[in-house]
C-alpha cells in the first residue's frame, strides 16, 4: 500500500509524469493499492478555492476522477490516525501533512511525497518513497 501526499495524488491524476518522474510513476502504477488521507480531499479544494491550484474540470468531477475513476483508495480520518497526527514530534507544523503522515503510519504503509520535512520523522524511515 502506498499513501500518496497530497501533490503527489495532484500530480498523479492529472497526468503529470515529468513532475512525478519516470520512477515514482511506476511504483504507484505497479502498487498493489493506492490511497491517500481524506484530509487531502480538504487539501485539494483549498488550494483550487485560493487559485493555488489549476485543476482540468470542476472540483466535483475532478474528485469523481481522482477517487472513483482512477482507483485511488480514499482512507478516513479516524480519532486514531488523529492522535498519532497529534503526538508526532514538531518537524512540521503543517496539520494536513501531519495527518497524511499519521494516516501512512497509522495503515503500515509506504509514503510517497516530495516534502523534504517529511526525512525529519525516524517513524517513516524505509517507508519514504
Amino acid at each position: 500500500m502506498i499513501v500518496l501526499d497530497t501533490h503527489i495524488w495532484i500530480w498523479w491524476i492529472n497526468g503529470c509524469e515529468s513532475e512525478l518522474g519516470t520512477s515514482r510513476f511506476q511504483q504507484i502504477q505497479d502498487a498493489d493499492e493506492v490511497c491517500v488521507s481524506a484530509i487531502s480531499c480538504f487539501e485539494v479544494a483549498w488550494l483550487q478555492h485560493h487559485n493555488r491550484i489549476s485543476l482540468s474540470c470542476p472540483i466535483d468531477a475532478w474528485f469523481e476522477k481522482a477517487l472513483s475513476d482512477s482507483g485511488v483508495k480514499l482512507l478516513p480520518l479516524t480519532p486514531e490516525i488523529a492522535t498519532k497526527a497529534v503526538s508526532l514530534p514538531d518537524h512540521h507544523s503543517d496539520p494536513q501533512d501531519r495527518i497524511i503522515i499519521a494516516t501512512a503510519l497509522f495503515n503500515g504503509a509506504d509514503l510517497m511525497s516530495s516534502d523534504r520535512k517529511f526525512y525529519l520523522y525516524k517513524e517513516l524511515r524505509g517507508r519514504i518513497l
